[in-house]
């Protein structure tokens, strides 16, 4: 998906494209390099080239003759991508990066819907997702009850080989993020938020992480305010909207939302309270290339798909004629 939202726009705007992988995943973009040389792309048009972030990365980043660039990753490199452009040749960059995404659900929501949904806003894809809704806002009127379903529901996830189809949750992406990931889960317990579920490695080959509740989550927790970036849900208790609505947007990140609510009144109005490029409404991650897609704050800058992720991609000239 990230391949395509990168090399759609730029080449409909008639660009040429360097292109960098992620180092840990580069077989997806050379196999994609090799579809595109079977299509008849007139060599040079799309170049891959596989290399690590600090050199191959900042190449690019502080290249003379790179108009732009377009990032997906960390707020760290992010930054470092950004000051790289600036002491260069002032290329565009934009930017889609870390997240702490928010899930409110009130009080009037189907339990067994929203239990479902918060799983798969967190859990899908191992949680390795910038847009995971690692922060569970739950009404103080159903908070124990949707602990008690929840966990139940995280205790049937099947986690194993992605290749099975039966499997539902795979590993994490190598060695260095899954101990980064037990550590969180080991500061939550530190800190005093009670972990309902999971938290251990599944079988003694692989990456693999039981799906992991805490519950009793505080604000200024470690696991409530930086990206864990795997299968860990914070799960917080709220008593009012005005209250909800504060501690949602007190973080660095503003890239995605969810509300679930039967009252669609209520519903916007939380959406145009919440600071991040997309909310979703009884639903999420519900990404269409027709709608765009970034963050507010530390989460980026500028947007992909959409006629707006378009704009970053050419430049725009004033011709006047006098007729004479």
């Amino acid at each position: 998906m990230m391949l395509a939202w990168k090399l759609g726009p730029a080449l409909a705007c008639g660009n040429v494209i360097l292109l960098k992988p992620a180092e840990q995943t580069p077989l997806t973009a050379l196999y994609c390099a090799a579809l595109i040389k079977e299509a008849g792309f007139p060599p040079g048009v799309v170049n891959i080239i596989p290399g690590d972030g600090p050199e191959c990365g900042y190449a690019i980043a502080i290249h003379e003759h790179i108009d732009k660039v377009a990032f997906t990753g960390s707020v760290e490199v992010g930054k470092k991508i950004q000051e790289a452009a600036a002491k260069s040749n002032l290329k565009r960059v934009t930017l889609e990066l870390g997240g702490k995404s928010p899930l409110i659900i009130c009080e009037d929501a189907d339990l067994d819907y929203a239990v479902k949904l918060a799983h798969d806003a967190i859990f899908t894809n191992a949680a390795q997702s910038c847009v995971a809704a690692s922060r569970t806002f739950v009404h103080t009127k159903i908070y124990d009850e949707f602990i008690t379903r929840s966990v139940e529901l995280a205790k049937k996830r099947v986690v194993g080989d992605p290749f099975d189809s039966n499997s539902e949750q795979g590993p994490q992406i190598n060695d260095s993020q899954f101990q980064k990931i037990l550590g969180y889960i080991e500061s939550g317990k530190k800190s005093g938020a009670k972990l309902e579920c999971g938290g251990e490695r599944v079988g003694n080959k692989g990456y693999f992480i039981k799906p992991t509740i805490f519950s009793g989550v505080k604000d200024d927790m470690q696991i409530a305010r930086e990206e864990i970036f795997g299968p860990v849900m914070s799960v917080l208790k709220y008593d009012s909207y005005e209250e909800v609505i504060k501690r949602a947007n007190d973080t660095i990140f503003g890239l995605g939302a969810g509300v679930i609510t039967r009252d669609i009144t209520r519903a916007l109005t939380l959406a145009h309270q919440i600071r991040s490029g997309s909310v979703w409404i009884n639903t999420y991650k519900a990404i269409c290339n027709q709608a765009p897609f970034g963050g507010f704050k530390q989460s980026g800058q500028g947007r992909e798909s959409g006629r707006y992720g378009l704009e970053a991609y050419y430049e725009v000239k004033t011709v006047v004629v006098k007729l004479i």
